[in-house]
């Protein structure tokens, strides 16, 4: 094996001080590494935490840029990371490959082949590792060290801007002593990154930067499952309030006697039953962030309070003479056109206009197509490691069909097909080794009986569908067939509001508040 060319290493430091994106320099880079040393895959991977995020591949399956890697779940990994310099594997080396399965040209088990790793080193920190496959045993094995040692030095200069960018990212302690982050598991999962590259998430990206650079109020906007609470956390963590609280508050599950205590708190004896004192979520969120999702559902009178708080930074506790001042960033999400609602009256002009200082709007999954093969692979990750396998992967049939689905249900549908197509094909493969996803684990998808100008789609079983005329917009139809289901429950119940609840199946005060909003009035039934 000859030695990378000084005109090749030449080329690669010219882009390193060039105005390159990190991706152009990323690609640029495994380019002249593919090109001098003959392999069939290699990846640029970062280092975070404890696990490793692939910044650029080639020869590898496009989900792999979504998916992260454990490093105590794949030892070839954490042994690289463990080293100080080059690491070249045995080719009949019994650690699990990783990349089993992932290689473009390969369908299936890798079979006996050539695997190398760089640990990539900046100012005595590893920031990640360079990897290498080659279908060819024993190919990287006369490659002389100070040769690869030059090419991780390269990759390292080209990695340490990614590194920066991530520890500035993710700067800010959470040690308060209040910190009531309801979301905090979920950030721990997966980082709070959002996942993507197509131009709408671009956009997205960018709309969130602007956004969290100032201490405005946010409404979040779009369809349900699209990942409005992961744009908050972002807002969150990107804002100067990053190392206070994200306090979290689901507006329709909050019963509404009780919203006013929920919010601002009570003292000890301010009602019946309140036999000691209690932080609202506004004080609780004091000097960071109160994330009021689905708004759209709050009850006008409540809207009005909120209000009050908004204009001035003041709460007053449940039973409190005095008023509080707090410091506190509202982000608000909804799947309600809330301009809409206003036109309606279920929800004052002026608090729309409050919460709507710098409105955001995130893209649904159809907007979006491009990213579906990430956002699998980073979801294909999570199962292989909650069910127990040591590869998953979803072949190209599968694939080209989730991403020609037209996800009604966006990012939190396609995620639950992800997780209900694994059950499927580790419970129809012999081994668990590598278990491949089918089109047939996906279940129906669409309907081959749609007319070519128009699509069908369905992750359930086959209905016969019932013609319908459209004659009214979706919400109003919603609500009259809301209203005529509860009328129909209370006149069974002889006008009992905690029967009819059990009969729809619903907790009593969600049933008061919708009737409320609905204006349905207490019926009263005259009896023989």
């Amino acid at each position: 094996m000859n030695d990378i060319s000084s005109t090749a290493l030449i080329e690669l430091a010219i882009d390193l001080t060039s105005s390159l994106a990190a991706v152009e320099r990323y690609d640029r880079l495994l380019d002249t590494v593919r090109k001098t040393i003959p392999c069939e895959a290699v990846a640029l991977l970062l280092l975070s935490g404890d696990r490793l995020k692939p910044l650029a591949l080639q020869g590898l399956s496009r989900d792999t840029l979504g998916r992260r890697f454990l490093l105590s779940e794949h030892p070839r990994m954490a042994q690289i990371c463990n080293s100080k310099t080059v690491v070249r594997f045995a080719s009949d080396s019994e650690l699990p490959d990783p990349y089993d399965g992932l290689l473009v040209d390969r369908e299936g088990d890798l079979p006996v082949h050539a695997c190398m790793g760089l640990p990539l080193y900046f100012a005595d920190q590893l920031l990640g590792i360079l990897t290498l496959d080659s279908l060819t045993a024993n190919v990287f094995d006369k490659i002389p060290r100070w040769t690869l040692e030059m090419v991780a030095a390269i990759a390292a200069a080209t990695l340490n801007p990614a590194l920066m960018i991530e520890q500035l990212q993710q700067r800010g302690s959470h040690n308060q002593q209040l910190m009531v982050d309801l979301t905090e598991q979920a950030r721990c999962r997966d980082g709070g990154e959002i996942i993507g590259e197509s131009p709408a998430i671009q956009q997205l990206q960018q709309e969130i930067a602007i956004a969290a650079s100032a201490d405005v109020t946010v409404l979040v906007c779009g369809e349900t499952g699209v990942g409005k609470e992961l744009v908050v956390r972002n807002l969150h963590q990107k804002s100067a309030l990053r190392s206070g609280p994200l306090v979290s508050v689901n507006c329709a599950a909050l019963a509404e006697n009780l919203i006013e205590s929920e919010l601002f708190g009570h003292v000890k004896g301010a009602f019946t039953g309140a036999e000691q004192g209690r932080a609202g979520k506004f004080l609780l969120a004091d000097n960071g962030t109160l994330f009021l999702d689905e708004i759209g559902e709050l009850p006008l009178a409540a809207q009005s309070k909120l209000l009050r708080v908004l204009q001035n930074s003041e709460i007053q506790p449940l039973g409190q003479d005095t008023v509080m001042h707090v410091k506190v960033r509202i982000i608000a999400a909804t799947n309600r056109d809330l301009l809409h609602e206003v036109q309606r009256g279920n929800f004052r002009a002026d608090l729309y206009h409050r919460l709507s200082v710098y409105p955001i709007s995130v893209p649904s999954l159809r907007e979006r197509g491009e990213d579906v093969a990430l956002l699998a692979g980073c979801f294909l990750e999570q199962n292989r490691r909650k069910i127990g396998l040591k590869q998953l992967k979803i072949d190209t049939a599968a694939l080209t069909a989730l991403s020609l689905y037209d996800w009604p249900g966006n990012v939190r549908e396609l995620e639950h097909v992800i997780s209900r197509s694994a059950l499927k094909a580790r419970a129809r493969s012999a081994s668990t080794n590598l278990v491949v996803i089918e089109r047939q684990d996906c279940g129906i998808l669409s309907s081959d009986k749609a007319p070519s100008d128009a699509k069908v789609f369905s992750t359930g079983p086959t209905t016969q569908r019932q013609p319908v005329t459209v004659d009214m917009p979706l919400r109003e139809a919603t609500d009259d067939f809301q209203r005529q289901m509860i009328v129909q429950a209370l006149e069974d119940s002889n006008g009992n509001w905690a029967q009819a609840a059990r009969v729809l199946k619903i907790d009593r005060a969600n049933l008061a508040r919708i009737g409320k909003r609905l204006s349905i009035k207490q019926i009263k039934l005259l009896l023989d």
